[in-house]
């Protein structure tokens, strides 16, 4: 009973602090709002460490804290499943919360809206808390649609800039579109299993696996678990962006740093690779499901991974960089590797929390410029920024011994064990995206911290701009909360609303403790988490209860036990192989390109013109989009409202029936003249054809 009260501790904490924060952010100063916030997050954090000792001594729950609703024979509760994935997730959202609410205090110290965005980041963290310790499917969807909603919020933080409307707009309507699929795959499951908790569903799975549905009434049909799985799948391609349905995570850019760490470490994104870790006993039963997740996740990894080349903007190469590592977790789980996807998962929530946290001090550090091509050896000036975001560096491009080196060195060989279709594709793009990943990733860390110094030239656009007060751009300070009026017109005083940067002359600066402690923090896991966690992770037993894996069908997890002989054996031998080659030829080549010969790089993009063009419009999707989906919505209503609206109902029914009752009451008006001779004349003809009538029917 005390752990079931521990469990409800966890999500809740956050929530209590997010409605003090969100409810009252006009009335109360800012060092309530960010104490009640961080106390709420660190008590979550806290509890889950407790939980996870728990676990760890085998004890694990699954039961209802509350019936919500009864309709006929079904019963829709909330409740709560905890086991090792659970608190593996629990673990990862809560410290990088944390991390996360502790930097936030520097960032956003000059924002109006600071108490107000306090609010929104506990709220996020409340809803994926939901998400992950969920044991039905009911409410998995409302932790799904709740990150999604808080995401719309934080995109869209800054409210009075077009860009960040558009932007979180964007992200809102394609989540949709992955969550429309979500929901039908949700139908499918009570429809055909009579309930949405996960262990009944689960149990009776393999009973239906032979069942087919009728999609057109007739033919051979599609199989259940296919049909369920993809859908299942296409809102996880919404929420974890993959290929096409990624197009709105490299615009959440537009909202603040610390909203875009969350987002991509810890929340939102991680989601869709949890749900399908969840669902493995689903996904088992279906080869064609995996394949089609397999090759989603491989076009993702390589092509999102070309995209991060061409990107100037500090926050867009990280982004891409995102992009590229979910479709790697995406290609474990097609290769029926989920806990290898979830140890991705854990150890790139570090590094990835790092980068964007380092990129975010950074750009506090430029004074709000953005542009790489204006920075340049600031690791003389900022110190602890460039050491931690050269750890986070060498953790996300797979350097053996740090963390992002067990993982993503584990994805690629269960890919080369696997012999789902698609399998030879996958490790193809895996292993070129190691080159890609390590070219673009020291490209930003060399042009950022080493070479000349570019800043100080000219002040950049407001555009690149990541951290602007929306007082000065909707006319008045303190658009968010009422008490941060003068503060906000401080904040526009001491950066220009139109120009961002350091003035000539001028030098960055090291960020202030509680931008780099959560940086140190950070740091240390992206290091030796991976050590740590995978031979237990993996090759142990600890997801054993919680993750199945069909070993003769799928015997991927079953090889990679039988050629692993330790962590630190793991990683010397790598020192051997192409994958560390590789990496080791794209930082040699992004050092010749841009520290010593930066005149090439200038030359290729004059010489690759239709290829740069290519990646600059990012394939055309948005593009496509905006023509196809955007311009055939807007086509579409415009029909309805001429040729529908305007031409049938208006001018047809409304219109047309007073104009014939118009017509046929002047007809009638012709023979109500009040002439005797008119009636009788009116009436004979009247006789006339009641005759003929009669006459003709006899």
């Amino acid at each position: 009973m005390e752990m079931q009260k521990l469990y409800l501790l966890v999500p809740l904490a956050p929530l209590v602090g997010a409605i003090i924060a969100g409810l009252f952010c006009r009335v109360i100063p800012r060092w309530v709002a960010h104490t009640v916030t961080i106390a709420g997050v660190a008590i979550s954090c806290f509890a889950s460490f407790l939980i996870f000792r728990d676990v760890m001594a085998g004890n694990t729950y699954n039961g209802p804290v509350y019936q919500w609703l009864t309709s006929g024979n079904y019963r829709f509760e909330v409740g709560f499943l905890i086991d090792q994935l659970t608190v593996t997730m629990m673990l990862v959202v809560t410290f990088v919360s944390l991390m996360v609410h502790i930097y936030t205090i520097g960032y956003m110290q000059d924002d109006p809206g600071y108490n107000r965005f306090f609010s929104y980041i506990s709220l996020f963290t409340f809803s994926m808390l939901m998400l992950v310790m969920s044991n039905n499917f009911m409410q998995l969807f409302f932790g799904w649609e709740a990150v999604g909603l808080v995401s719309y919020l934080l995109i869209g933080f800054w409210y009075t800039r077009p860009t960040a409307i558009f932007a979180n707009l964007k992200a809102f309507l394609v989540n949709r579109v992955g969550d429309f699929g979500f929901i039908l795959g949700i139908g499918l499951v009570l429809a055909h299993f009579g309930t949405l908790d996960y262990a009944a569903v689960f149990a009776k799975a393999p009973e239906l696996a032979g069942t087919t549905l009728q999609l057109f009434g007739k033919g051979e049909g599609v199989a259940l678990m296919t049909a369920t799985c993809i859908l299942l799948f296409v809102g996880a391609m919404g929420k974890s962006a993959q290929v096409p349905l990624h197009v709105w995570l490299p615009d959440s850019m537009e909202g603040p740093t610390p909203i875009s760490a969350l987002i991509h470490a810890a929340t939102m994104v991680t989601a869709g690779i949890f749900m399908v870790a969840r669902m493995s006993p689903l996904f088992e039963l279906s080869d064609t499901a995996l394949s089609f997740v397999i090759v989603i996740g491989a076009v993702t990894a390589l092509f999102m991974g070309f995209l991060g080349i061409i990107q100037n903007d500090i926050k867009r190469v990280v982004a891409y960089s995102t992009l590229s590592q979910l479709g790697y977790m995406t290609v474990a789980l097609g290769a029926s590797a989920y806990s290898v996807a979830i140890f991705h998962l854990m150890t790139h929530a570090f590094f990835k929390a790092l980068l964007f946290l380092a990129a975010g001090s950074v750009i506090i550090g430029m004074h709000h410029d953005q542009d790489i091509r204006n920075m340049g050896g600031l690791r003389r000036y900022m110190p602890i920024t460039w050491i931690t975001s050269l750890v986070g560096s060498l953790a996300l491009i797979g350097t053996p011994f740090f963390a992002g080196f067990y993982s993503k060195d584990s994805i690629i060989e269960a890919v080369a064990m696997s012999h789902i279709p698609g399998a030879g594709f996958a490790y193809f793009a895996v292993m070129a995206g190691v080159f890609v990943t390590a070219f673009y990733s020291f490209r930003m860390y060399f042009l950022v911290f080493h070479g000349e110094e570019r800043f100080g030239r000219a002040a950049a656009p407001h555009g690149h701009a990541d951290h602007s007060s929306p007082a000065k751009e909707s006319g008045h300070a303190g658009s968010s909360d009422g008490h941060d009026e003068d503060h906000g017109h401080h904040a526009d005083d001491a950066h220009d609303a139109h120009h961002h940067g350091l003035a000539p002359g001028e030098k960055p600066h090291e960020t202030p403790w509680v931008v780099t402690l959560p940086l140190v923090l950070l740091a240390i896991p992206s290091v030796i988490i991976g050590y740590v966690a995978i031979e237990p992770m993996l090759f142990g037993d600890y997801f054993k209860a919680s993750i199945f894996v069909d070993a003769t069908a799928h015997p991927v997890m079953k090889e990679l036990a039988h050629h692993f002989h330790g962590a630190f054996a793991m990683a010397a031998h790598a020192l051997t192989t192409a994958v560390f080659w590789l990496a080791a030829l794209g930082v040699a080549l992004s050092w010749f390109f841009y520290l010593k010969r930066p005149d090439i790089p200038a030359a290729i993009k004059e010489r690759a013109g239709w290829l740069y063009t290519l990646l600059d419009n990012k394939y055309y999707f948005d593009k496509f989009n905006e023509a196809f989906f955007a311009g055939g919505a807007r086509l579409l209503g415009r029909g309805l409202w001429k040729g529908g609206d305007a031409g049938l109902i208006d001018g047809i029914i409304v219109n047309g029936s007073a104009h014939f009752v118009g017509w046929l009451a002047t007809m009638v008006r012709l023979f109500q003249t009040g002439h005797i001779y008119h009636y009788a004349f009116t009436m004979i003809i009247g006789v006339f054809v009641l005759m003929t009538l009669w006459v003709t029917r006899a």
